[in-house]
């Protein structure tokens, strides 16, 4: 239990170095002072005031007549660490599993089994509440910032972001909210989607949509690139879902984002064939998208699930992108939580936790670790446009979450339920919601 006064100190934090902006510490030497406990992750002090972080010094550093006046609580080597940024959601999707659950698990199912839910059961109501749902157990797990695609197509649509507009008010002094546009390209060539691109500059969103080879994808992309121009959008793109080596959108949006020398933020989610398509191709899309500025945001969870699934046949691959390839190659890599206890995904908590403690196990992020936790904090925040979150420096808010775990194997093992959030430098309370608030809404 943390003090219930607005100065105090937090001691003995163990702070991943990647998450830490190292000119705030608090240092008469070097940086190298700082006491390095292994794998990336090193032992400070920082002061609380007023909801901001008022110093950092190494560990032990700190005159004790410094302090002496303000409580201090012993971290004990507890890992300490900034709030998550969810950058890849749908949450008006989330929490139908009871009614609608994926009859085979294949993507081909999840799209006729939402498209049948959302025709049967979508109302203002229904959306708002699942929605908010899965905003309160990101509050409660540790999340600042959400980004959700939400489905825009004609009236469903309407509905759909007035539901987002409304919780961004009544969340907007908790948690930071983004919404992306969802359909598929073709609908931005009709006079619908230009009205859809208004509706997103209008709410302050963002454009997207669903890209897949077709005869017109090129025609499509240099009209969505176009609308987003006119409007000073940025862009978000569900490209090559799938394990098919012939699916090469992202190849495509990157050429064109040069094309049209896009000045905006791109990124584009997914990426799953890029996996299995051959080592040229591979090199020449990855120039393209490091070329054209594009972020690339992996969602392991969801796509391990969907990927390669055939009935009584084991998967033969993880679903996951190049992650290793493009990070390398200087792109900006950020994974998230996707989809959530829908037809494209039966499980999930909205928990980035969660969400990189499988992207270590999927996708081999450990030995090293390196900076990879930027891939749930920093890099989301920076992809958002969000500069002042997922990081840890002297100024910024006191937003970080407390973990008991001193070191990776200890967070990464166990369930971290006991976590500790911080907002503005005060305990939240992370009592995650009872499924029972939606059961009226399952009932159908």
């Amino acid at each position: 239990m943390l003090p219930s006064t607005s100065n105090y100190l937090l001691k003995n934090a163990c702070v991943p170095m990647s998450l830490l902006e190292i000119p705030s510490i608090a240092l008469k030497s070097d940086p190298v002072a700082v006491r390095e406990t292994g794998e990336g992750l090193c032992v400070v002090d920082m002061e609380i005031s007023a909801g901001a972080i008022a110093k950092i010094t190494p560990s032990g550093k700190q005159p004790v007549s410094e302090v002496a006046d303000i409580p201090v609580v012993d971290c004990r080597g507890g890992l300490v660490w900034p709030c998550f940024l969810d950058i890849h959601t749908h949450l008006d999707k989330g929490h139908i599993w009871e009614r609608a659950p994926n009859p085979d698990g294949t993507f081909a199912k999840a799209i006729l089994t939402v498209g049948a839910d959302t025709q049967k059961n979508w109302n203002p109501e229904d959306i708002y509440r699942r929605m908010e749902f899965g905003i309160k157990c990101s509050y409660a797990h540790g999340t600042k910032a959400i980004r959700t695609h939400i489905d825009s197509g004609g009236e469903q649509g309407n509905f759909s972001l007035a539901a987002f507009e409304e919780l961004r008010t009544q969340w907007g002094d908790r948690l930071m909210l983004q919404a992306v546009s969802l359909v598929s390209l073709e609908y931005l060539l009709t006079p619908a989607g230009e009205k859809l691109a208004d509706k997103m500059a209008e709410i302050g969103g963002i454009l997207g949509g669903v890209a897949y080879i077709n005869p017109d994808l090129d025609k499509q992309l240099d009209r969505v690139f176009a609308l987003a121009q006119e409007r000073g959008l940025n862009l978000d793109f569900h490209t090559d879902e799938n394990d098919d080596p012939e699916s090469v959108t992202l190849r495509q949006v990157a050429k064109t984002a040069i094309r049209h020398q896009f000045p905006g933020k791109i990124i584009c989610g997914h990426c799953c064939s890029l996996a299995v398509q051959p080592p040229e191709l591979v090199t020449e899309t990855i120039t393209l998208v490091k070329e054209a500025n594009i972020g690339i945001v992996s969602l392991p969870m969801c796509n391990l699930y969907l990927q390669d699934r055939q009935s009584k046949r084991t998967p033969r691959w993880r679903g996951v992108t190049l992650v290793h390839e493009l990070k390398t190659a200087g792109i900006p890599v950020a994974f998230a939580s996707d989809n959530c206890r829908d037809p494209f995904y039966g499980f999930g908590d909205h928990d980035v936790l969660e969400v990189f403690n499988m992207a270590v196990r999927i996708a081999h992020l450990d030995r090293p670790y390196g900076d990879w936790p930027r891939a749930v904090t920093k890099t989301p925040a920076d992809l958002m446009g969000l500069p002042k979150l997922g990081r840890i420096a002297v100024d910024l808010p006191a937003d970080l979450i407390l973990f008991k775990a001193r070191n990776y194997s200890e967070l990464l093992s166990r369930s971290q339920r006991d976590r500790t959030v911080l907002r503005q430098g005060k305990e939240i309370d992370t009592t995650l919601p009872d499924y029972r608030e939606l059961d009226d809404l399952l009932a159908n």
